[in-house]
């Protein structure tokens, strides 16, 4: 029992991390399409989506480590930093290896957000898509926990929440960019005269206060 702490470890920090970045991603989604109000929300709100995301790299952090610690599989720090340089289940490993990047990448340019542009730092918060897919990938694929049918129902329904709430954003993301494609075409009201616009060449409509 007492040869086997670490793989034990390794399997529940692992389950934990999983569970963590899911939660991050999740209620990054509710925040990003309303789903907890369209009101201004308080600031542990935004907080929390931070903490779960570096509680979520620490656990990782747990995880590998007791991974390198163990004896049952052997895995030195090569086999747990490079894909496809290790024996056991090398394809499986390989999604955990990417997800541990991309967890660190999301991470590290969220606390440095304020010293980088928003557009960098949006494109690299995307990547928290590919994150969770990877990640889950690897915990069914690697994990022996995944023949755990409670596991397998967490799973499912994680899945099919982030697929909804992505529908949603999506969603409203598209009918944001065709309201504001219209916006222009809809800004004219009745008017006394017309003027040439430079810009587009037609007429372009205008109203003549009263009294001038």
């Amino acid at each position: 029992m007492t040869s086997q702490i670490t793989w034990y470890a390794a399997r529940a920090a692992g389950i934990v991390a999983w569970a963590l970045a899911a939660a991050s991603v999740v209620w990054g989604l509710s925040l990003s399409t309303h789903a907890l109000g369209k009101k201004p929300r308080p600031a542990w709100l935004f907080d929390l989506h931070r903490f779960l995301g570096g509680m979520a790299l620490m656990f990782t952090a747990v995880h590998v480590g007791a991974v390198v610690l163990d004896t049952y599989v052997h895995f030195g720090l090569v086999n747990v930093l490079v894909p496809f340089t290790g024996s056991w289940h090398p394809v499986a490993v390989a999604w955990g290896i990417v997800a541990l990047y991309l967890l660190a990448a999301v991470e590290l340019t969220s606390l440095a957000r304020a010293h980088m542009s928003k557009k960098v730092w949006r494109r690299v918060h995307f990547a928290s898509f590919t994150l969770f897919v990877l990640s889950t990938i690897h915990a069914l694929s690697a994990g022996t926990g995944a023949r755990s049918v409670p596991f397998q129902v967490a799973v499912v329904l994680t899945c099919a929440v982030v697929v909804f709430l992505t529908v949603v954003r999506v969603e409203r993301s598209a009918r944001a960019v065709r309201a504001s494609g219209r916006w222009p075409r809809s800004s004219s009201v009745p008017t006394t005269g017309s003027a040439r616009s430079p810009r587009t060449g037609p007429p372009a409509r205008f109203s003549i206060p009263a009294g001038r």
